[in-house]
């Protein structure tokens, strides 16, 4: 994926650079969507990021409720003021019961409704809060875990229904580490001053002041810490997650038993409404055994505070102000930065987002991504593919036995772009006007039971990972597809016809498409076969010659200090790395095909060369807050966006061509030192 891992939000960080208000509409004019966002103070060669962007960022500071800020935001806003008109017409339209209008506007309205919100505080998780208190032994601890799990909550560890790795014709039942309240185990042990400090909040805070809000001994806070800690001591780093090899553990039922004793998982899948399963993906079974041991080593007092912390907090944001505003202070202030909440309506916009996104998505399409512009970008994908098969065969470092089936491979790759072509049925969602947070309940236990249900079931590779409306894309390695969403090439103010192509192969064919291409010949992809079956298909030579080229990528990306002390995590971050680099000069070789790059004519005094790099680095324009820019390196898997601009292009030949890179210039790297993956 272009931006944090596969998700349903529609706040993503940008992907594809897109025109912020106020801009010229016409290429032909002295002020176009690029010259209205550069720095030419900043000489290109020293900082082509801070060239390219560092007018719009001077320009548009952070507002109070983010803790960023950037193109994609932009783009947001205008996709989240679509989405509100089409709720605020269900609501005034009804529609009936059970249909999707019905849904739609009872969704609006409950989560708009703070009168009743605040009235009914906890009280429509009465039940949930009974139960919880009545748990007296271990097997009502797990009896809880699984419950919530029913809900889509994970306490413990994490668990769900997805293609074999080694099979992509078969789901398979994964169970993975998880089950901490800090956004990685690093949180838990690293010594420098920023993360020392969210600890302690974390204990001596946050959730000191959540169980005072749920009526629990305070005492308890200290207790939970340390069997979090314990988990966290268990679970593997970020980088070490990237190997696909080592984080897939087969194993019988029975065999699941053993590794964690004191776990009847015969038992415990049933009450998870898993009724066959005869083997399991376990990702890191030494975290398995931990969960075992705290079983035994924690109080039962201590669990029934733990779980209702994990209920509380997942529904926190939909239950009533004092609660929501906890969590925000901790999650969304001290780990983020952001000073405000956002509006309640694109809070609410956010929620019925993941709980019935494709519901909205079937009225997006109709409305804003017509079926010639669905059209242009398939075209795209196209000529794209194109050039990376004909940069495969030119490879001087792959033997000609591995580049067939790399470009077999590469030919195999199928294409998702705008909408499915077969929606998702939503019938047995029910929506009311009833409490928010039950309309939020039922949601979550919808995706569970959906995602559940394909146990057992052939896969279907038609399925959508994204909404439409999500501005964001992903390469899917067990199908071996990219999915690309209609708003990834939504552009606020502006059409298609008034955007050259030097810009759309920049912010279009190398930040996304060609980027999520390359996605199936990084660190992990290359891994999978044209199937997305988890199998060895290059020789061993290539394989290290491969791996030889991929270090150096960690290497330089290691080295690049971005806040305070804290370094890019050149490891956990390559694929994404690979995938940037991959993307520019993939896209860039499909762009020398077009008309504009052979005529050469400038606009506003930029060649087609200077537009298509300018047109990538418009995709990362943006900025962070210190805490959001420390978050992201201790939990991400991406660059940061000066990184992912910067970084690659220092290694790409006709970057420096284009802007006249010279040995001296901050980045300038020799040729025989730059790194050549594809």
């Amino acid at each position: 994926m272009n931006n944090r891992f596969i998700g349903q939000s529609l706040l993503g960080l940008a992907i594809l650079g897109l025109i912020a208000a106020g801009c010229s509409k016409s290429k032909s004019e002295s002020k176009d969507l690029l010259l209205s966002t550069m720095d030419t103070t900043v000489n290109p060669a020293d900082d082509f990021f801070s060239y390219a962007n560092g007018l719009w960022i001077k320009n548009n500071p952070i507002p109070a409720a983010y803790s960023s800020w950037g193109i994609g935001n932009v783009i947001n806003d205008e996709i989240y003021d679509r989405l509100k008109k089409i709720n605020e017409d269900a609501l005034k339209d009804g529609g009936k019961v059970g249909s999707n209008a019905q849904k739609i506007g009872d969704f609006w309205y409950s989560g708009m409704d703070t009168v009743a919100i605040e009235r009914d505080k906890f009280s429509p998780l009465k039940s949930d809060f009974d139960r919880i208190a009545k748990i007296s032994n271990v097997e009502g601890v797990l009896a809880e875990v699984a419950y919530q799990h029913t809900l889509g909550i994970q306490p413990l560890f994490s668990m769900y229904v997805g293609q074999d790795q080694k099979n992509s014709a078969v789901m398979a039942l994964y169970l993975e580490q998880g089950g901490i309240g800090l956004p990685d185990r690093d949180y838990f042990f690293n010594t420098d001053a920023r993360t020392s400090k969210i600890r302690k909040e974390y204990q001596s805070g946050y959730l000191v002041n959540m169980l005072r809000l749920v009526g629990l001994p305070t005492s308890e806070a200290g207790k939970i810490y340390s069997l979090e800690e314990n988990l966290a001591k268990a679970s593997r780093k970020l980088e070490a997650l990237r190997d696909p090899y080592k984080n897939y553990n087969k194993m019988a039922v029975a065999d699941l038993n053993r590794l964690t004793p004191g776990i009847d998982w015969a038992k415990m899948f049933p009450m998870m409404k898993i009724q066959k399963v005869e083997s399991v993906i376990v990702g890191q079974p030494e975290f398995f055994k931990q969960v075992a041991a705290s079983l035994k080593s924690s109080s039962i007092d201590t669990w029934k505070s733990y779980l209702t912390l994990s209920l509380v907090g997942e529904y926190s944001s939909y239950l009533h102000n004092e609660i929501n505003k906890e969590t925000f202070r901790f999650y969304g202030t001290v780990i983020s930065g952001a000073k405000e909440q956002r509006p309640r309506w694109k809070r609410v916009l956010g929620a019925e987002e993941g709980a019935m996104g494709e519901v909205l998505g079937q009225l997006f399409v109709k409305e804003f991504f017509p079926a010639h512009t669905k059209k242009r970008y398939e075209d795209m994908v196209e000529n794209v593919k194109a050039a990376f098969g004909e940069r495969i065969k030119k490879l001087d470092w792959m033997n000609d036995s591995t580049k067939a089936k790399a470009i077999h491979k590469l030919a195999k790759v199928s294409k998702k772009v705008g909408y499915p072509n077969k929606w998702k049925d939503f019938s047995k969602l029910t929506i009311d006007r009833g409490p928010y947070v039950l309309n939020m309940k039922r949601a979550g236990e919808f995706w569970y039971a959906d995602n559940i249900s394909k146990l057992g079931k052939p896969v279907d590779r038609s399925e959508w990972g994204m909404t439409p409306q999500t501005y964001n894309a992903y390469y899917n390695p067990s199908n071996n597809e990219i999915c690309l969403p209609a708003a990834i090439f939504t552009i606020p103010g502006w059409s298609d016809d008034d955007i050259d192509d030097a810009i759309v192969y920049g912010y279009a064919a190398a930040s996304t498409i060609g980027h999520e291409i390359t996605h199936g010949f990084d660190d992990q992809g290359s891994q999978y076969d044209e199937k997305g079956n988890l199998v060895k298909w290059w020789t061993p030579t290539d394989e290290a010659k491969f791996k030889e080229r991929t270090q150096k990528i960690v290497k330089q990306f290691n080295g690049y200090v971005v806040l305070d002390s804290l370094h890019v995590n050149g490891e956990a971050t390559q694929g994404e790395n690979i995938a940037d680099l991959g993307g520019i000069v993939i896209a860039w070789d499909a762009f020398t095909k077009t008309k504009q790059y052979k005529e050469g004519k400038k606009i506003n005094g930029l060649t087609p060369a200077q537009r298509y790099f300018l047109g990538y680095a418009l995709g990362w324009l943006g900025h962070h807050r210190d805490e959001a820019l420390a978050n992201q390196i201790m939990t991400d898997v991406h660059s940061p966006a000066k990184v992912r601009v910067n970084g690659p292009f220092s290694n790409v030949d006709a970057f420096y061509a284009a802007f006249n890179v010279k040995p001296g210039n901050k980045m300038y790297i020799p040729e025989n030192q730059r790194v050549k993956i594809w």
